[in-house]
């Protein structure tokens, strides 16, 4: 048997391991272990993890309940394909029944979000005899070839991501409304409805199948849609009959401090994908989750999708597992709670680092974003910066992380991101860090801009 030390690992991760949206090469940090909000590496050194990784550990590390739920399915049944019953995709399923918003009743599980938004574009294609699908610039779908089609994150110019159908529409991001007003209020796009309806008299509503957005911008810059834009959107949808899709596969499980984002904003889209949190990702697991009357739908005319893997039962099991701590650890009420805390703490910073030119959120899931100058809101570093120029952000995070903060940022937003279970003293912890990896940030900041 080879070696398993840290300089093997290392090693054999760069020879023979492709890292997913990466130059490769590069020998990576070996994580030996972890337990709630911390990680630790194989020399003992503790992180706290800031992000949740990929901002899908919402219970955290090793969570007891969990991991003997993956066990305890692993020693009853490890497989059993999707046509047949299983116990924990019956009861999971039930469970997205109950904690979905308005009359979302049936789900379809997937290997992750991107399976989960593929099937649901296809799905609104099949339901609406459409192709069009609408979707935003500032987003992230997934990796697979539809849902990169539909992203308008830059990583999208790295492939080919060319499915048919896509139309772009603008981000409604009040912190820099597109169309030039000072106010979100004056900005057609933050409003919502009046930018779909320019787009739709463009492209003929009637070929329109859905609109799809994240309820909150996730990787791209966290953005929180001012109130009345979710509204606006749906009633828009359904003036033309287009379906809403919205992701929450970042947003959803909890992360804001409802079960789902949109629920902040009282709208039901017409299909619901979810995934990251649904399980704390401990097994990969996605959710697409349609209306009652798409469920009814599909009782006639079949539904076009389908994986191996779907509802797989150790998925399912951990899924369950989830749900029922989220309940019974109220673990929605602290990621409000925690949120509230942590934004009230970014004021706190904002008023000695000048750098810090917009703070926004919900519940658990918090960006800050950084400028040069405030009046100006000039970023700290250029939209998807790379290479030289990105080097303020990469020298902030290496700070954080020898400092024993985990955290990750997109151009020029940091984004904040912790489990959602996280205690008042970690979460003190890993602001003071901030606190000091601003300071970094202010080295760039100049009253007059550059």
């Amino acid at each position: 048997m080879p070696s398993r030390d840290p300089g093997w690992v290392r090693d054999m991760h760069v020879a023979h391991y492709l890292q997913s949206w990466s130059t490769q090469g590069e020998r990576p940090l070996v994580v030996a272990g972890g337990k709630g909000s911390w990680f630790w590496d194989t020399d003992g050194k503790r992180y706290l993890d800031f992000q949740s990784q990929l901002v899908n550990l919402s219970l955290g590390h090793q969570h007891p309940a969990i991991v003997a739920a993956i066990k305890a399915q692993a020693d009853k049944l490890c497989y059993i394909g999707p046509s047949m019953g299983s116990d924990v995709r019956s009861e999971l399923a039930a469970l997205m029944h109950e904690i979905t918003p308005g009359d979302l009743t049936s789900t379809f599980f997937t290997t992750g979000g991107a399976a989960a938004n593929e099937t649901a574009v296809r799905l609104a294609r099949h339901y609406t005899g459409r192709h069009k699908i609408i979707a935003r610039y500032r987003s992230y779908h997934g990796a697979t070839g539809g849902a990169l089609s539909l992203t308008g994150d830059p990583r999208h110019h790295l492939t080919r991501a060319d499915m048919p159908g896509v139309v772009r529409m603008l981000d409604p991001y009040a912190y820099r409304p597109p169309t030039g007003h000072k106010n979100p209020a004056d900005c057609p796009v933050c409003q919502g409805g009046p930018h779909l309806e320019e787009i739709l008299m463009y492209e003929d509503p009637a070929s329109v199948a859905a609109v799809i957005l994240e309820s909150v911008v996730g990787t791209n810059g966290l953005i929180v849609p001012p109130d009345g834009y979710m509204r606006s959107i749906r009633e828009t949808c359904d003036k033309h009959g287009i379906l809403l899709i919205c992701d929450e596969v970042m947003s959803g499980f909890g992360r804001t401090g409802k079960w789902f984002a949109c629920e902040h904003w009282e709208v039901t889209p017409d299909i619901l994908t979810g995934a990251k949190g649904i399980n704390s990702g401990y097994v990969p697991l996605g959710t697409m989750t349609v209306s009652e009357p798409i469920a009814k739908w599909l009782g006639s005319r079949g539904f076009p999708g389908g994986l191996t893997y779907a509802g797989h039962p150790l998925a399912c099991a951990s899924g369950v597992a989830a749900i029922r701590c989220m309940r019974e650890e109220n673990t929605l009420e602290n990621a409000t709670a925690m949120g509230e805390i942590m934004r009230d703490e970014l004021e706190t910073l904002a008023g000695r680092h000048p750098s810090i030119g917009d703070i926004r959120g919900l519940g658990l899931f918090n960006a800050i974003e950084l400028v040069k100058n405030r009046d100006t809101r000039e970023p700290l570093v250029p939209f998807a910066a790379k290479g030289e120029a990105a080097a303020p952000m990469r020298a902030m995070m290496k700070f954080a992380m020898d400092a024993g903060l985990y955290l990750s940022y997109f151009s020029n937003v940091i984004r904040l991101t912790p489990p959602l279970n996280i205690t008042r003293d970690d979460l003190m912890t890993g602001l003071e860090i901030l606190d000091r990896t601003l300071e970094l940030a202010d080295l760039e900041y100049s009253d007059t801009g550059s």
